[in-house]
């Protein structure tokens, strides 16, 4: 009997046949407006593996109890990567053409609720395309992340694939999927950032 299916290691020794070179930045500041380009590689389709770390948890902004804390969706509508705020927004900018005409972002914020810490994942199509849909479907993506911030760390890694951006917050506790369709953020037109607009 001859077995069809290939081992884990098999399988992501194939996986890392379809890498290109890897690109590595380390020990980057990012102040309140900064975005910092990640560059050498092709944008439109991209692994990319960011850790975030911050001094203190003291910026975070308070959680309004007038917000529904089970609409993460709703709240990130109203909380985008242009708003700014305490602890966050901060993440990746992906599929974004050269002057910002297009992009969707994937961030964090952090928000204080009485004795401890809410961490929202977004992901925001709004922006992500040019084309002039009448009812055209981009919405906000969202979930709360369960994870420890006593080493005051969060990752976030994004699989990008033309149209496609997955996201996994926190090593994957948090996983968000949006599905694109830009216009000039296309192939090598594609730009990828981190960024914050937090304080």
């Amino acid at each position: 009997m001859v077995d069809d299916f290939m081992d884990e290691h098999q399988i992501q020794m194939e996986v890392e046949t379809l890498r290109g070179k890897k690109v590595e930045l380390s020990n980057k500041k990012l102040v309140k407006g900064n975005k910092i380009e990640i560059k050498g590689i092709t944008a439109a389709q991209a692994d990319v593996e960011v850790t975030f770390s911050f001094n203190s948890l003291d910026k975070a902004e308070p959680f309004d109890p007038s917000w529904d804390r089970y609409d993460a969706q709703k709240l990130c509508g109203q909380k985008d990567s242009t708003v700014q705020g305490g602890l966050g927004p901060f993440g990746l900018v992906t599929l974004a053409s050269k002057n910002l005409e297009e992009y969707t972002p994937v961030f964090f914020r952090v928000f204080k609720d009485k004795e401890k810490h809410l961490v929202l994942m977004c992901s925001d199509a709004s922006r992500s395309s040019l084309k002039n849909e009448t009812g055209a479907y981009r919405p906000s993506f969202a979930g709360f992340v369960n994870v420890d911030l006593s080493q005051k760390k969060l990752s976030l890694r994004s699989l990008i694939d033309n149209s496609v951006v997955e996201s996994f917050g926190a090593g994957g506790k948090t996983c968000i999927t949006s599905r694109v369709y830009p216009t000039l953020a296309i192939y090598d037109n594609a730009h990828l950032y981190v960024f914050n607009n937090g304080t």
